[in-house]
């Protein structure tokens, strides 16, 4: 069984006045929500559910012109990356965006390019 080990790097920046830590876990799970995000079928969907609305497949693969194996695809990714919630409600499950997540992306993307 192997383990994933994070690396943390301290770093100081140009100007000397901060030192930036790295960690390595938040960095690598960040990517993988921007790459999940980063696709023009995903931008779609979660453009169609930025409206606060839960909708399940059914309706997402057809408001987006697309085969539901498709859909179902793409929605997996997006919730391996966390940025989709699921509710199950008998037999349907609904979508919806998990904004909490993305504001930790945000921040942690802010963090980078600020230095901080």
């Amino acid at each position: 069984m192997s383990t994933k080990v994070g690396l943390r790097l301290t770093v100081l920046p140009p100007d000397n006045k901060d030192e930036i830590i790295l960690d390595s876990g938040k960095i690598r799970k960040a990517a993988l929500s921007i790459a999940a995000i980063n696709h023009p079928l995903r931008k779609k969907i979660l453009a169609l559910l930025d409206s606060g609305n839960k909708i399940t497949v059914t309706e997402i693969f057809k408001k987006i012109r697309t085969e539901q194996s498709v859909a179902s695809q793409h929605l997996a990714v997006l919730r391996r990356a966390e940025i989709l919630s699921t509710q199950r409600q008998g037999k349907f499950i609904y979508y919806s965006i998990n904004r909490k997540r993305l504001g930790e992306v945000y921040n942690l993307v802010e963090e980078l390019v600020e230095g901080k």
